[in-house]
């Protein structure tokens, strides 16, 4: 079993396009308007951002959440909590041993927030 879809409020879609193609580096797999639906691919999740749904906290991994926060920075995206390591993990029970996991927080172009992940080797 595997997370399939995740679906997260756009009240604009075009906006959500931008904002998400931007944030993601990738341009959308579908879009279906009416009746509001835009896609995109994150490994293997879909997520759906739709008119209709309520808004979620979505966590996306990124490669190194400090830089991805810097890039938010210059394009002026509101950041509601700067980067800071939040659970050191010793063994693979809810992580990749030996690393420490980095935490921040954005709020996207829909005023959902948004959380990024990314994992280093823990720091001495």
């Amino acid at each position: 079993m595997d997370v399939f879809q995740v679906a997260q409020r756009a009240v604009d879609l075009d906006r959500a396009r931008e904002f998400y193609s931007w944030l993601l580096e990738a341009e959308p797999t579908g879009h279906f308007d009416p009746p509001g639906l835009l896609f995109f691919q994150v490994g293997g999740t879909r997520l759906l951002l739709d008119r209709g749904a309520p808004s979620a906290l979505v966590y996306l991994r990124v490669d190194d959440v400090r830089r991805t926060i810097q890039r938010c920075v210059e394009r002026g995206v509101v950041v509601e909590s700067e980067p800071h390591v939040i659970f050191q993990h010793q063994d693979d029970a809810l992580g990749p041993a030996g690393t420490d996991e980095w935490m921040a927080f954005v709020t996207d172009s829909e005023g959902n927030t948004v959380g990024l992940v990314s994992h280093t080797p823990i720091e001495s």
